[in-house]
Parts: structure tokens; sequence; C-alpha cells
């Protein structure tokens, strides 16, 4: 588990890498009352008793947490990163048990998958989830990433609520052949629900979910087939991002905080 020391500070919040087991169990107390709390994630019996949301991964993974010095230093958003190196020593990526991401695995250089991305209620706003993709920059950096994955969420387990944005992704926003993982035979949902000729493609990506928008707008692109996730109370795709389109939205940013006392 990397633990080299990344931190960008704007106003009262700050983004850095976790340091210690407690800030990662404080990240899973935040992602049990997101998920779980007011989502409707269905918890194990364990995850009740304990208020957390964990899972193996935790354990290698890199926890990437947004604190506000301003309320009592809470943690309030984190995304988990896990680099190549990490999962193929530890027993792979999350992703790889909705989707076959065998091509983004052969990938050459280093990948990371993205997941477990949540923010506190009252700190969605446009401040923090900036804030986020500057951390992630930050890190594609220092790691060298030339590619990163993960699955994101509409919430619900019913496709046809969500047959418009679904197909709008379908049509529009495929990954190239060579980078389209394909859901799982077993767990494969058809996205193509909606004619694309049918689709107003302005309000259909507007509504769709903003981690998925924000993935978009850096250029990303979705997998084949979309998967139900009972447990989490999601329908889930797999988002694909090249990080030429990290690095750039995030350069000046992230070079002008690196130079500060702030950064470091």
């Amino acid at each position: 588990m990397d633990r080299e020391p990344i931190s960008v500070r704007s106003g009262s919040s700050e983004i850095r890498l976790a340091r210690n087991a407690a800030e990662i169990e404080a990240a899973q107390q935040l992602r049990y009352r997101v998920f779980y709390e007011e989502m409707g994630a269905v918890p194990s019996p364990e995850a009740r008793r304990a208020r957390l949301d964990w899972d193996r991964y935790d354990a290698v993974a890199d926890h990437l947490l947004v604190i506000d010095h301003e309320d009592d230093a809470s943690i309030v958003a984190t995304y988990r990163l896990t680099r190549r190196e990490v999962a193929e020593s530890t027993g792979g990526y999350y992703t790889a048990g909705e989707y076959d991401i065998g091509q983004l695995v052969a990938t050459p250089g280093t990948i990371m998958e993205l997941g477990r991305s949540c923010v506190e209620a009252r700190y969605r706003t446009r401040t923090t989830m900036k804030l986020l993709w500057t951390g992630i920059a930050a890190y594609v950096f220092r790691h060298d990433i030339r590619l990163m994955f993960g699955c994101a969420s509409f919430h619900g387990v019913d496709p046809d609520r969500h047959a418009v944005g679904l197909s709008y992704l379908h049509h529009h926003h495929r990954a190239p052949v060579d980078l389209r993982p394909r859901a799982l035979d077993a767990l494969y949902v058809n996205m193509d629900r909606v004619p694309p000729d049918a689709i107003d493609t302005r309000r259909a990506f507007a509504n769709l979910p903003p981690l998925i928008k924000g993935y978009l707008r850096l250029g990303g692109w979705v997998g084949e087939g979309a998967v139900i996730d009972r447990q989490f109370n999601t329908t889930d795709v797999c988002v694909v991002v090249r990080t030429e389109s990290v690095t750039r939205k995030y350069y000046r940013h992230y070079a002008r905080a690196a130079g500060d006392a702030t950064a470091r």
C-alpha cells in the first residue's frame, strides 16, 4: 500500500491519502453511511454490527480522502485507488467480479482501478468533486498511470428506469473495441434499450449520475453491458479513462498547488 505524501489544500479542505488504519476505518464508516443508510444497500450482518463498508481490497488499496479541517477534521469524501502492481500481487480487481477486463489488464504500463467513491451529502458540491479529481491527478502523476477504470452506478436495480441513460451511453460513449470491458455473461444486462433517434442527447447527459458525467467530461467511455448489483442497490456500468485527459485538465491546478507549502 502506497503511503507517499500527496496533499492539496483548498480553503478548509485538504485532499490526501489515508495515513493509518484509523483513517481507513473512518472512510469505511462514511461509505457505510452513504451506501447503506442513504442509498439502500443491503449490509451483511458483520457490516451492520460494525457499521462499516469493507471488503478484502481495502487492506491493499490506497484511500484518497477529503478532510474538512473546520469540521473537527472529519472525512467527508473518499475514493479507493488500486494500482496494477498491488492488484496483481494480492488477488486482482473488484471490477473483475462484474466485467471481463482482460483487455484493460493487457494494456502496457501502469493501470489503476477506481472505486468506492462517495461524498457526505452536504459536501456534494462542484468544489469537492474538483478537489477529488485534483487528488486523483496528483496520484496519476506520481505513479505514471496510463489508464483508469472502475464501476460507476445508477441508483436502483430496475434498468428500465434508466433506459434513456443506459442507451445514451451505449450509443454515444462505448469504449474502443480494444479497450471495451464486457459484462460477464451471467450478469449481462443489455444497455441498448432506446433507439438513438429517440434520445434527446443533451437531456440524457444532464440526467446522468454526477460521477458518470465527470468521467465522460474527462473523455471517458463505458463498456458493453450493465450489471445489476442487488447488494448495493445499483445498476452498474464499467467506465474507462485514458489519463491524458485527466492530466491535461488538472495539470495547472496541481502544478500551482505543488509549489505551495500546503502541497507536499
